[in-house]
């Protein structure tokens, strides 16, 4: 039996409420006696009346006791950017959360109960506070000002403000708060996949199938109204010509045929028609 397991039994220790030595401060427990007294301290936090002083004191000891816990968890979150310090505080939100759900008549240990609550909160910490595309800190500070400003004329004026008096409040140009605002666009992004509430009968509808595509046939649109006028300035035989060869899709043979020339003749004028046609497009672009 450890030292600090045997002072839980003492009746006379100054500290009897929690079963801590005199003098030990929570958080230099070791985790192998922090699980043991954690027991302790839980049925303990079950029999008092919470909002009580008792009450608060065992339940900041078993916060301060377990903060191991969370300095654990945070490692895994070491390379993201963060501080680490910022990334505890964020834990131990998830630490108190988990000693206020904890039920001890689940015959669960504490620590497989309180990991996943520390470790959610981390992550929801940086899915609320990372940015989705790399925006410059300048701007990330400025998107924060400028959500502030908003809110502020916003409640002053009874309307949303203008860029101008946006500018104003935040002591920026136009361009600053007009850029903070593009800027903004970075925070989140959604998945092309993700479902919208409607009224689709078929099933729920996704984002992509309201985000338009290219139209390979725009492009022959396109060409056609600018060949338009380069045809029209054609004399008849080469208009002619053109309508056989790729209207009626006539071979060099057979439009030979109906004009009375060789096929050879009918491939030079066409070749010619066509650079015409190319050298206009490319000049009109």
């Amino acid at each position: 039996m450890t030292v600090l397991a045997a002072s839980m039994t003492t009746a006379n220790d100054t500290t009897s409420l929690t079963g801590l030595p005199h003098g030990v401060e929570p958080r230099s427990v070791a985790p192998r006696d922090a699980r043991a007294l954690s027991k302790s301290l839980f049925d303990q936090l079950n029999n008092l009346e919470e909002g009580t002083h008792e009450y608060a004191y065992v339940r900041n000891t078993l916060i301060e006791m377990n903060m191991s816990l969370v300095r654990f968890a945070a490692r895994r979150f070491r390379g993201h950017g963060d501080e680490m310090e910022d990334i505890v505080q964020v834990g131990m939100i998830g630490l108190i959360k988990a000693i206020d759900r904890f039920d001890l008549s689940r015959e669960v240990e504490f620590t497989t109960f309180a990991v996943p609550y520390i470790v959610g909160e981390i992550k929801r910490f940086f899915r609320d506070s990372t940015w989705a595309v790399h925006v410059p800190r300048r701007l990330q500070e400025a998107r924060a000002e400028l959500m502030k400003a908003t809110d502020e004329l916003s409640s002053r004026l009874g309307r949303t403000p203008t860029v101008s008096e946006l500018a104003a409040l935040m002591d920026l140009s136009e361009e600053e708060v007009i850029e903070a605002r593009i800027a903004s666009n970075g925070k989140s992004t959604a998945s092309l996949d993700a479902t919208l509430n409607g009224d689709d009968q078929d099933g729920e509808a996704v984002l992509a199938d309201f985000i338009g595509a290219d139209d390979p046939a725009m492009e022959l649109v396109e060409n056609y109204h600018a060949l338009a006028p380069l045809i029209a300035e054609l004399d008849e035989r080469d208009r002619r010509l053109l309508h056989m060869r790729f209207v009626d899709e006539l071979t060099q043979a057979q439009i030979g045929e109906r004009l009375g020339v060789s096929q050879m003749h009918v491939s030079r004028l066409l070749s010619r028609t066509i650079a015409r046609l190319r050298a206009g497009l490319l000049t009109a672009r």
